[in-house]
């Protein structure tokens, strides 16, 4: 893959100075890089945390760094000595957008909260991720996926659905959730921005993101005010709501339409589960009485094999699919034939496979343009750029305010010209 900074997707020409680690942050700035921004990731000198996380075959070059921050490059900084943030701030003074996931309260006093980056470039849109707003008691609380997790009912969701006790869902689903938030809150702001002409501060925290994203379902009677019922959704309480056990395996099915309830009962024959199948023939009867519509599927689907049933639901065009595990996921036939993955040869790392972007667009493509950058790899490159000379840069590097990660790297060369 031939690395290149230029882009041809849709978000070609906005500039983004990434202030951000973990998971959350970075999912963001990544969506908005393969949209085509020039996004730079601004680093602590010991990197983003996340590069820690193995598996990985060379230091701080972590699998799952490797999955969030492609298509950006790495500027090491120490933004807490003067010239640190003096570097920062000329960075921003260039951008169109700036995004954090540090305390309100703790940029204010480095120096880089919104009146800070304003006053350097006056229609910046400044984001600010937090685990909760600033407005209310828990604003200065620190907050990590499993945190809001419990913070939102999920854990007790689940344990409510499964009788067991109460367990995270097993993925980093608010992270990625409220990264999703706020790259759009961040597409929104640019276009308000565009329109009027004014640049301006958006908070995005995941506690009330994810509230919003639970009680969209879980809200249920107290939706009405006084209350005509319990909270929850019941079909996704029911305890039969599950992969289904088949002669030798699993397989998942949503029989939900009136149409597909009736294909498929159809293709089964009915059976001893006729006058059962009709009492909930119309979706209105089945959503009063979840439990019982899971249960009777339930009793079905262990009398044949996967493969029949996948043959029989596929003839009667009622949604399926294979319990898939990580592994069968990543073989996936459909995944391969869409190209879902990408090989890339990274200049440190060797071949490495990173899922490419699911969307397909007609006329500006989001490309795969620069692999994850090394801690500092375009330090050089880009102070040059911001007008710093050689010598200043070599100061930098000496007092420990930048790193050169280009000219580290084994077998690489410096971009210093």
């Amino acid at each position: 893959m031939k690395e290149r900074h230029g882009s041809t997707g849709p978000l070609a020409g906005l500039r983004v100075v990434d202030l951000t680690s973990v998971v959350m942050g970075p999912v963001t700035t990544q969506i908005l890089a393969d949209y085509g921004a020039d996004v730079v990731k601004v680093e602590p000198l010991e990197g983003d945390v996340m590069r820690l996380a193995a598996p990985m075959r060379n230091p701080s070059m972590g699998a799952m760094f490797l999955h969030a921050n492609r298509n950006k490059r790495s500027l090491a900084l120490d933004i807490k000595k003067p010239k640190g943030r003096q570097a920062l701030l000329k960075l921003c003074a260039e951008a169109d957008v700036f995004i954090h996931n540090i305390r309100g309260e703790a940029m204010r006093r480095l120096g880089l909260g919104f009146d800070d980056i304003r006053a350097v470039k006056r229609d910046i849109v400044y984001v600010n991720l937090v685990g909760y707003s600033e407005n209310g008691p828990y604003g200065s609380y620190p907050a990590y996926d499993d945190i809001i997790q419990g913070a939102v009912a999920i854990p007790s969701i689940c344990a409510t659905v499964t009788g067991s006790e109460p367990t995270y869902v097993p993925l980093t689903m608010v992270d990625r959730i409220c990264g999703i938030s706020a790259a759009h809150a961040v597409l929104a702001a640019i276009i308000y921005r565009d329109r009027t002409g004014e640049g301006q501060s958006v908070e995005v925290p995941m506690f009330e993101t994810m509230a919003h994203f639970v009680l969209g379902d879980h809200m249920g009677g107290k939706t009405f005010d006084p209350p005509i019922g319990p909270t929850g959704y019941s079909r996704l309480l029911s305890r039969d709501r599950k992969p289904y056990p088949t002669k030798d395996g699993y397989i998942c099915v949503m029989v939900y339409s009136d149409k597909q309830w009736r294909s498929f009962f159809t293709a089964i024959g009915r059976g001893p589960w006729q006058e059962r199948s009709d009492r909930f023939a119309t979706h209105a009867a089945r959503a009063k009485q979840y439990e019982e519509v899971y249960r009777l599927l339930a009793e079905i689907f262990p009398l044949r094999t996967t493969a029949e049933w996948t043959e029989l639901l596929s003839a009667s065009d009622v949604p399926h699919s294979p319990l898939h595990s990580i592994d069968s996921l990543i073989d996936d036939k459909h995944l391969a034939a869409v190209g879902f993955f990408r090989q890339v040869e990274h200049p440190t790392e060797g071949s490495i496979r990173l899922s490419d972007m699911p969307m397909r667009w007609s006329a500006s493509q989001p490309e795969f343009r620069m692999h994850p950058p090394r801690i500092g790899e375009h330090s050089v490159e880009l102070l040059l750029k911001l007008g710093f000379r050689d010598d200043e840069i070599a100061e930098l590097c000496t007092e420990k305010v930048t790193v050169d990660g280009a000219s580290a790297a084994p077998g690489s060369k410096s971009n210093r010209r």
